[in-house]
């Protein structure tokens, strides 16, 4: 079972990074156009924009997970 959690924890932290280069990439997009003096984007490309402490939180939450499996693994061998 504890090597199950860590898969887990591995998946958030995998499943983290790729929603925050998403959220990254959509702030790229949204504040290129007003740097650059176009036509600034919908408002709905800023909400996407909040993928990036989406992603962090995913990430973090998996490395937690990852830590208490492995503290159990140990317990369990100790």
């Amino acid at each position: 079972m504890s090597s199950k959690s860590a898969d887990r924890g591995d998946l958030y932290v995998k499943s983290g990074a790729i929603v925050f280069g998403l959220g990254a990439l959509a702030t790229l997009a949204t504040f290129v156009p007003l740097f650059l003096h176009l036509t600034p984007l919908p408002t709905a490309a800023y909400w996407l924009s909040m993928l990036m402490p989406l992603g962090f939180l995913l990430a973090l939450t998996g490395m937690v997970l990852s830590a208490r499996a492995q503290r159990r693994r140990v317990h369990a061998e100790g």
